[in-house]
C-alpha cells in the first residue's frame, strides 16, 4: 500500500485517479479546493472504507496549501500528483488587443507556483523513491502548432522549466520529479468531443507514474508511456 496524495482531485482527471488508487488499494489523500461542492469524491471518500480522506487545498494560497498539507497528518508520501489547474483567458488573447492580466496572475499562480507549493508542503515527508507527478499539457511544447491560449501555454510552459530545475536538485535525495500531458480528456475543460476518457487516462498515468525511474527525472512523457518532444 502506498500513500498518494493528489491536488485537484474534486473532479475530472483528479477524481478518477483518487476512484483508481483506492481500487488498488492505496491510501489516498484527496486535495480539492471546495470539498462542499466535491459531491462525488465525497461519496467516494465515505465508501472506501477509510482508504481516502477529503482534504481541503487551494494551491494558489499558501497557507491554504500548508494547512492542507498538514491536516493529512505526518505518515510519509509516496506519491503526490499535481492536478490542480485552471483554463485562463482564451479568446480576449485572440484578439491580440488585451489581455485579463489578473487572469493571468492567477493561471500562473495556480498552475506554476501551486505545483512547488504543494511539493514543498509535502517535501519533508518523502524518502529515496518519491515521485512527484506534475500534470503539464501539450500546449506547454514548442512543437504546439497552434495559438491562442497565451496564459495557459506561460504556466504549463514555465511549469516544466521549473520541476526540471527541481529534479536536479533532488536527484541526489533519490526524489523522481515527472511532467505528464495526460492526453485531451474527456472532461469539463477538455470537452465531450476530446480523445480519450478520464479513465483511460487515468490508466495509463497510474502506470507511467509506477515505471518512473530516477534516471528519467525531470522528463517529460505523455499519459501512454511516449516521451514528449519539448
Amino acid at each position: 500500500m502506498a500513500n498518494i496524495a493528489i491536488t485537484g482531485a474534486g473532479r475530472g482527471i483528479g477524481l478518477e485517479l483518487v476512484r483508481q488508487y483506492a481500487a488498488n488499494g492505496d491510501r489516498v489523500f484527496a486535495l480539492c479546493r471546495d470539498p462542499a461542492g466535491a459531491a462525488a469524491l465525497n461519496t467516494l471518500a465515505a465508501a472506501s472504507g477509510g482508504k481516502v480522506t477529503v482534504h481541503q487545498m487551494d494551491v494558489g494560497s499558501d497557507d491554504s496549501v500548508k494547512a492542507g498539507a498538514a491536516s493529512t497528518g505526518n505518515d510519509k508520501i509516496d506519491v503526490l500528483l499535481n492536478v490542480a489547474g485552471v483554463t485562463g483567458p482564451t479568446e480576449a488573447e485572440l484578439e491580440l488587443g488585451s489581455s485579463d492580466w489578473a487572469a493571468w496572475n492567477d493561471a500562473i499562480n495556480i498552475m506554476t507556483m501551486g505545483p512547488l507549493r504543494a511539493l514543498q508542503a509535502f517535501l519533508p515527508r518523502m524518502e529515496a523513491g518519491a515521485k512527484v507527478i506534475n500534470f503539464s499539457s501539450q500546449l506547454a511544447a514548442s512543437t504546439w502548432p497552434y495559438g491562442g491560449y497565451y496564459a495557459y501555454v506561460a504556466a504549463k510552459a514555465g511549469l516544466n522549466r521549473v520541476m526540471r530545475s527541481v529534479a536536479i536538485d533532488l536527484k541526489d535525495r533519490g526524489i523522481i520529479i515527472g511532467l505528464v500531458h495526460p492526453g485531451w480528456v474527456q472532461t469539463d475543460m477538455g470537452g465531450a468531443g476530446a480523445d480519450i476518457t478520464t479513465e483511460e487516462s487515468a490508466t495509463g498515468i497510474r502506470k507511467v507514474t509506477a515505471d518512473w525511474t530516477l534516471d528519467r527525472s525531470g522528463d517529460f512523457l505523455k499519459w501512454n508511456g511516449e516521451t514528449h518532444a519539448w
